[in-house]
């Protein structure tokens, strides 16, 4: 996939997929201090070897963060994240654990005459290949002839808003 190309260059269908990413206890310690969420299943290696998946294993939200890192996006292309949707958590991702994102093009919506909506399927797998998180993401992804700064105002003074 070209992650550079305009937005009317890309065609559903298109698959990609990433490099591999090792999750470890680092990941997990930032990701709890930063949000808040210190639940004992993912901080707390006695706690979590008691618990039913038996170790510790990363937060569910963070394995959606890391997908989203390891998707190439070309900043000159997608403007902006528009919507994380039909996200399912299928399988724990364990510290130690490789994930890498396979996915494709599902869907094209022209939004006006600089941008267009492009919707992803995201399958979030380990090195077995097993599926261990969905999702469909929607980016804002800059057509051909998109200024610079797609928020900069017009001729006319006005802002583009995309609804």
């Amino acid at each position: 996939m070209d992650w550079s190309a305009p937005f009317e260059q890309l065609q559903p269908g298109t698959r990609f997929s990433t490099p591999w990413r090792t999750v470890d206890e680092r990941d997990v310690l930032c990701f709890a201090a930063v949000t808040g969420d210190h639940h004992p299943q993912h901080v707390d290696p006695l706690w979590a070897a008691n618990s039913p998946f038996g170790r510790q294993i990363a937060h569910g939200l963070l394995v959606v963060s890391l997908a989203a890192g390891l998707v190439p996006f070309d900043p000159e292309r997608v403007v902006a994240l528009r919507r994380l949707g039909d996200v399912v958590f299928k399988r724990p991702v364990g510290l130690g654990e490789q994930i890498r994102v396979v996915g494709e093009i599902a869907e094209l919506k022209p939004m006006g005459p600089d941008a267009g909506l492009v919707a992803l399927t995201w399958s979030v797998r380990d090195t077995e290949d097993k599926l261990c998180c969905r999702a469909r993401v929607e980016v804002l992804w800059a057509c051909a002839d998109a200024a610079a700064d797609p928020h900069a105002p017009d001729a006319d003074g006005r802002v583009p808003v995309f609804l």
